[in-house]
C-alpha cells in the first residue's frame, strides 16, 4: 500500500511505544492523527539506542521498564489502524528485536497489523537483502536513512531499494531537538532528487513551526520525534492533549 503525502509538508510524528504506557501511546497517536499528522512512526523501545539522543533514550528506558515488546507494538499498530484507515503507519525499530522475532514472521505480522512499512534504523543498505525480500513478500514499503555524509553512489543505492519514502537525516549525530536547522539538509534533499521520484522526508532536530514550514520549502515531509517525546515527558497525565496541541502549532504556519 503506498503512503499518501496529502499535505505539504506532511508531518511524520514519531512516538516511543510504551512511554508512559501502551494505552496512552495509542491515545497519543490518535490525538496526533486527529490534529493533522499524516504518518505515525511507532518507535520500538530498545536497550541500546545508538542513533537516539537523551530524550528518546529516556523514553526507551521508561517503556522497557514496563516490558514493552515488539509484539506489543505490532498489536498497538493494529488498534491504531482500526481507528484510522487513511493514516500512514510505519514501525521504526533497531534490527535486534526484529531478528529475535524472525524477519519473515515480523513482516507478515506487521502487514497483518495494518502497518504500511518499516524503517530499521541500524540496518545498512548493503546488508538489507533478506529484509527487502521479506518486506516485498508482505507488501510493506521500505524506508532507509540517507545522511549528509553519504556519497552519491550510496544515495543511489538507498534510492534504488526504498519504496515508501527516503528519510533524509538533516545532520550527522543523534536525534534531538535543535534551535536551528542545518543548512546541509536542503543540499541532501537536492542530491536525493537526482536519484528518486519518491517523497523525501527530513528528520533529526525539527522542533518548531518555523523549522517545520522551512523544511516544506524543499522536502515533502518533516519527521518530528524528540520534540513530541519531550512534550509527552513534560505533560504527565495530559499527554494526548499536549501532543495534539503541539501538532496543531507545528502545522499552523504551513496551512
Amino acid at each position: 500500500m503506498p503512503l499518501h503525502f496529502t499535505t505539504h509538508p506532511t508531518l511524520v510524528a514519531y512516538v516511543t511505544c510504551g512511554d508512559p504506557d501502551l494505552a496512552t501511546t495509542r491515545e497519543i497517536a490518535l490525538a496526533a492523527i486527529e490534529a493533522g499528522a499524516g504518518i505515525i512512526e511507532l518507535g520500538v523501545p530498545f536497550s541500546d539506542p545508538l542513533a537516539d539522543g537523551p530524550v528518546i533514550q529516556r523514553a526507551s528506558e521508561r517503556a522497557l521498564k514496563h516490558g514493552t515488546s515488539l509484539e506489543q507494538v505490532l498489536k498497538l499498530a493494529a488498534e491504531i489502524r482500526e481507528h484510522s484507515q487513511s493514516v500512514g503507519l510505519i514501525v521504526f525499530s533497531y534490527l535486534n528485536p526484529i531478528l529475535q522475532m524472525g524477519m519473515q514472521k515480523f513482516c507478515k505480522v506487521a502487514r497483518h497489523a495494518g502497518l504500511d512499512g518499516v524503517l530499521i534504523t541500524d540496518l545498512p543498505v548493503e546488508e538489507s537483502a533478506e529484509y527487502l525480500r521479506a518486506a516485498r513478500k508482505s507488501d510493506l514499503v521500505t524506508v532507509f536513512l540517507a545522511a549528509p555524509t553519504s556519497t552519491d553512489e550510496r544515495l543511489k543505492q538507498i534510492a534504488a531499494v526504498s519504496t515508501g519514502f527516503v528519510y533524509a537525516v538533516s545532520r550527522t549525530g543523534v536525534t534531538g531537538a535543535r534551535q536551528q536547522m542545518p543548512e546541509d539538509a536542503s543540499g541532501l534533499v537536492e542530491r536525493l532528487r537526482r536519484f528518486t521520484k519518491l517523497p523525501v522526508a527530513v528528520g533529526f532536530g525539527i522542533s518548531t513551526p518555523e523549522q517545520f514550514a522551512s523544511v516544506g520549502k524543499f522536502a515533502d515531509a518533516a519527521v518530528v520525534g524528540s520534540a513530541i517525546v519531550q512534550t509527552i515527558e513534560r505533560n504527565p497525565g495530559r499527554e494526548p492533549a499536549a501532543v495534539a496541541e503541539f501538532v496543531r502549532q507545528l502545522l499552523a504556519l504551513s496551512r
